[in-house]
């Protein structure tokens, strides 16, 4: 199969997609901002192999889609579907460091045993009560909401709590009509209510002096280091791609400022 995406804003081919819905809703939002492609090799945009036996080999294609704007360095989402069992949403909005602004984070992943939900606004200097504290006042009555209507995800490593904000929505949720609905009636409006709140802080953030823009960028940095050493993608990558492949696209595409 061929693609005709010949840059990161072009539209998403991947037939029945299970998580369109959200980039889509991404794509409708961030039209206001006046985004422009952001540079992607097209080896990045579109990606296709097969796993599984030689006599019924399954087809796994990801495509990556990515803009920025005045205030956005990179928004960017890997989108994959493997097979009819694993389909992938793994969408990251990093803001200039000029504006005091949070990461937008959606990890949203299908898997034969069920659905992992992952959707903050992670901070890049968590323990700076300027940078935190206006996000989670408005970001908490939103968590309180959503979280309350979905099972748990369970713990997180110790090591990762740093990068999340008290408002991280986490959530397993079962495959088949329960988790569907969940997803519709739960995780969809969720996920608005978070994008709408990140993107008006957007549209509010002031310039920041040159001492407060490069202490927000060291903390940028530390965050894709720990994203890109740390993903948890890089395994099933790995299966399906190639290790080459797979580590320029972790350090170069998804987590790339350096």
């Amino acid at each position: 199969m061929q693609s005709n995406r010949n840059n990161s804003l072009a539209p998403i081919s991947i037939n029945n997609w299970r998580w369109a819905y959200f980039l889509d809703e991404t794509i409708k939002k961030f039209s206001i901002f006046e985004p422009i492609p952001y540079p992607i090799n097209n080896d990045f945009l579109f990606r296709e192999s097969f796993f599984g036996s030689s006599s019924n080999p399954k087809k796994v294609i990801l495509e990556t889609w990515g803009l920025k704007t005045k205030k956005i360095r990179q928004a960017r989402c890997a989108c994959l579907q493997a097979g009819e069992t694993t389909s992938v949403m793994n969408l990251v909005i990093s803001p200039l460091n000029k504006y005091d602004l949070p990461f937008f984070g959606a990890d949203f992943v299908t898997l034969p045993n069920g659905n992992l939900i992952a959707l903050d606004l992670q901070p890049a200097l968590k323990d700076d009560i300027n940078h935190t504290q206006y996000v989670w006042d408005k970001l908490k009555p939103i968590h309180a909401n959503w979280q309350s209507k979905l099972p748990s995800g369970g713990d997180i490593p110790a090591e990762a709590k740093q990068y999340f904000s008290p408002a991280f929505l986490w959530s397993r949720i079962p495959l088949g009509e329960e988790g569907d609905k969940l997803i519709s009636q739960i995780i969809q409006p969720a996920f608005d209510q978070y994008l709408n709140c990140f993107l008006d802080m957007v549209r509010d953030a002031k310039m920041l002096s040159q001492e407060r823009s490069l202490k927000l960028l060291n903390g940028q940095k530390k965050y894709m280091r720990y994203r890109a050493e740390k993903d948890p993608a890089r395994g099933m990558l790995r299966r399906f791609f190639g290790d080459l492949w797979t580590e320029s696209y972790i350090n170069n595409i998804l987590f790339d400022l350096k």
